[in-house]
């Protein structure tokens, strides 16, 4: 039987974040909602500070910085063994993050925009999660083209696994990259397929959660009101192994497991 996979809860310390973009971008409501998400059972949390939704700009590394760094030392202060996770493209930020207590590096480019975020994985021994994005946030959902989507996906995570860990990263995981620069069609494909990549041996994380495909195929417009739906969706994935999803609302994920491991795991 598949365990259920660990649970990591989003804080998106930014204006403009897709699903909750402003909510948590001030220190004090972005530490209350990473200590009510590790309540409601998340086991990691990710922190970001520079949105990724389709079309977003790029912000500063010092504003990057400014706003990630202090919500995980209060963190670190309240709850010094919790692992946390900061979702970054930049070197210095995930250097900063590391440094304040940070055990995870979120790289949606896949060190794409600066290599050196996998020796600093290597060297602070912290996870490297790898994922697959066609194009940047800016660009990425303006034409997303494959010719075989989840045979390109796989290629691409199979040379990334493989230049991190000639470069000396040790704990890996890889990531399809669900509404990151795919179509509707394409996102389920790779959801219908995510068996394929158990192939590259490397632990997977999965985010699906508050996709704008939820609003294509349900009509959910409102990316708040797509939490159950999420969880829904997670359950029906259960026939692959997934180690860690990320998800905006933990109860749910949490309620899903404890019914998963009563019914299931006995």
């Amino acid at each position: 039987m598949i365990k259920f996979p660990k649970i990591m809860g989003v804080v998106n310390v930014t204006p403009d974040s897709f699903s909750d973009g402003g909510l948590f971008l001030s220190r004090e409501n972005a530490v209350n909602q990473a200590l009510r998400l590790i309540d409601e059972g998340a086991d990691i949390i990710d922190i970001g500070g520079e949105s990724t939704r389709p079309g977003s700009a790029r912000v500063t590394i010092e504003d990057e910085i400014t706003r990630v760094i202090p919500v995980i030392n209060e963190i670190k202060k309240i709850n010094p063994a919790f692992p946390i996770s900061i979702d970054t493209m930049n070197y210095d930020v995930a250097l900063e993050a590391l440094n304040a207590g940070a055990s995870f590096i979120n790289d949606v480019s896949a060190f794409r925009e600066d290599i050196r975020i996998v020796k600093l994985a290597a060297e602070h021994k912290a996870a490297l999660i790898i994922m697959h994005m066609q194009g940047n946030p800016e660009t990425m959902q303006l034409q997303p083209e494959y010719i075989n989507v989840v045979n390109e996906v796989y290629n691409f995570l199979e040379t990334k696994v493989a230049e991190a860990k000639i470069i000396g990263a040790e704990s890996i995981f890889i990531d399809v990259g669900i509404g990151f620069g795919k179509t509707l069609e394409q996102n389920l494909e790779l959801l219908r397929n995510l068996g394929h990549f158990k192939k590259l041996g490397t632990p997977m994380v999965l985010g699906i959660s508050r996709k704008s495909f939820f609003g294509k195929l349900l009509g959910i417009e409102n990316p708040l009101e797509r939490d159950i739906a999420t969880a829904l969706l997670h359950s029906l994935l259960f026939n692959v192994e997934v180690e860690i999803i990320r998800v905006h609302n933990v109860t749910l994920l949490s309620q899903l497991k404890k019914l998963y491991e009563s019914i299931c795991l006995i």
